[in-house]
């Protein structure tokens, strides 16, 4: 059995935009969880900054990386957010502690030991709008809630911590410019109660 490489001359593309939905703490919540973040890096002797307080999120549904975004696809996505109604609700973190733990370094993250059954329902109702505009392959079932606060850090296993509370106000897509920590906000979506 062969595998078929690149043609000579050619590089397999590098993808340098990535498409995503996600919650975003608001802007005093999300400078806690900076300060949140470099508190607990600074405990565990971690060297490196914490994720920006303005890139601080829970990502829904992640709808690919790309060489450059087809326009047509964010049509879709901006669409789908359109048609969402939903109420505020809360989402609840418990632990801290890094994904990848058999390997040496991981994301630094927040989660939860249980619970957050607004933010699943919620995650529910948006994969259902996603469907119905085409884009199915994207509503993956598997969704473990949890906020990046560093990136590629020295594996630390997963330790409850007095619970995390904080609302939910709005859904946003986000452009993605990847290798330059940038966020595009290309639609959002209020939740009003």
């Amino acid at each position: 059995m062969s595998t078929q490489g690149s043609l000579p001359g050619f590089a397999a593309a590098i993808p340098t935009d990535r498409l995503f939905l996600a919650i975003f703490p608001d802007t005093t919540y999300a400078t806690r969880f900076e300060t949140f973040a470099a508190r607990h890096l600074a405990a565990r002797r971690m060297d490196g900054k914490p994720v920006e307080a303005g890139r601080l999120h829970v990502t829904l549904f992640h709808l690919g990386d790309y060489t450059e975004l087809p326009p047509g696809l964010v049509t879709q996505a901006a669409d789908a957010l359109a048609q969402l109604e939903a109420d505020p609700f809360t989402i609840r973190f418990d632990q801290i502690g890094s994904f990848n733990n058999r390997s040496s370094h991981g994301d630094f993250v927040l989660t939860s030991s249980d619970g957050n059954e607004a933010l699943h329902a919620f995650r529910q109702q948006l994969a259902v709008h996603l469907n119905a505009a085409a884009l199915g392959q994207y509503a993956k079932d598997s969704f473990t809630p949890h906020m990046t606060l560093a990136y590629n850090r020295p594996a630390v296993p997963f330790q409850q911590i007095e619970p995390v509370v904080w609302p939910a106000h709005d859904i946003v897509l986000v452009h993605s410019l990847l290798g330059k920590t940038r966020h595009i906000r290309v639609a959002d979506k209020p939740l009003h109660g």
